[in-house]
């Protein structure tokens, strides 16, 4: 228990340096990059998308008097009511400084400087967080079942017309992405007349709660298939690899029936490799779910991340990595306890 407690804080602490690098990396490229103005096209916006950079610590205002600004130096100016104001631009590695300290001492991650102007980046994301959550939840909460029990259904028949036919269509289906999926399923679902091909808004969802229901139909069904795919392949795998061990023929011979000895044994051992895999379909789920989400019109992360990369809104860009940074990084986590709850033979952090 001593090793296991002491192995938990070693690799939560090992998660925080690497989010660190990754993210302090990610910051310093997405930094070399072009400020995007679209979207400020007349003067005020452009006043308020400059402070907004001043606040953040991109650029500084320089006077109107100064050196720079008579010698024609200046990086960015803005025209209001007739007076022109001059922004210079921030070495990188003072921008990134700037940036962690504010983290640091106020948790401010930055504001919005194209998708929601002057709005905390954090703030649009935990707007979002829930929509996404919700999608990969229910995906996954109806693949485990249906998967699973599909994998332990082919086994049990290997070599029959079951397991022949569960396996082609697991073939056929594990090849197609999500995203081409709802493609089609949006094509037939339009022959239903009032079927939502989009993602209602809020205020219709509240007016009609079998629409909204509806609603989650088509994106969760696209994303419930290659999980579902995934799961019955490997657990077919597995169970049939362990229904053919020595141990297993064992029990028979003590006088367990096939049903007794699988339910057991087999499934046991075979749901080592499986569990872990579980945790790591979720992680698959939230990543695939990116253009999904902007195909079908839903506002969560995945489509607030497409959104903020085609208008180069970088602090969005940040939180909304940081978010996938840090799942990923727990699940790994949880995926190596989760061998211990399988099988009490495994200890984490255990030197023998």
């Amino acid at each position: 228990m001593k090793d296991t407690v002491k192995y938990i804080i070693g690799r939560i602490l090992f998660i925080f340096l690497t989010a660190f690098i990754i993210l302090s990396l990610t910051y310093i490229l997405i930094q070399c990059l072009p400020v995007d103005e679209t979207g400020a096209n007349d003067a005020i916006s452009r006043l308020k998308l400059y402070n907004q950079l001043v606040r953040t610590g991109v650029y500084y205002e320089i006077p109107r008097n100064s050196p720079e600004v008579l010698a024609g130096q200046y990086k960015k100016s803005v025209d209001i009511q007739g007076i022109s104001y001059y922004f210079g631009e921030y070495p990188v590695i003072i921008r990134y400084f700037h940036w962690l300290g504010n983290i640091i001492t106020r948790w401010d991650w930055g504001s919005s400087t194209n998708i929601s102007l002057g709005k905390s980046a954090v703030e649009i994301i935990m707007t979002r967080l829930p929509y996404s959550m919700r999608l990969n939840l229910i995906s996954i909460l109806i693949s485990i079942p249906l998967g699973i029990g599909l994998g332990v259904l082919a086994a049990l028949k290997k070599n029959t017309w079951v397991d022949n036919t569960i396996s082609t269509v697991v073939m056929i289906f594990i090849s197609v992405p999500s995203f081409v999926l709802i493609s089609f399923m949006l094509i037939a679902f339009s022959k239903i007349p009032g079927w939502p091909l989009r993602w209602p808004s809020e205020a219709n969802a509240a007016a009609d709660p079998s629409y909204a229901f509806k609603a989650y139909v088509i994106p969760v069904a696209a994303l419930c298939f290659g999980s579902i795919c995934g799961f019955a392949r490997y657990t077919r795998a597995e169970l049939t690899e362990v229904m053919s061990s020595e141990f297993l023929l064992l029990a028979r011979t003590k006088g367990l029936t096939k049903g007794q000895a699988v339910v057991r044994h087999a499934l046991r051992n075979s749901m080592v490799p499986i569990v872990p895999m579980i945790i790591g379909e979720f992680i698959g789920i939230l990543s695939g779910s990116m253009v999904l989400e902007q195909i079908y019109g839903i506002p969560g992360l995945g489509s607030l991340f497409v959104t903020a990369l085609n208008s180069k809104d970088y602090a969005v860009i940040m939180v909304d990595s940081a978010i996938y940074t840090t799942i990923g990084l727990f699940a790994t986590l949880i995926i190596d306890l989760s061998y211990g709850i399988v099988d009490p033979r495994i200890r984490m952090g255990a030197r023998k």
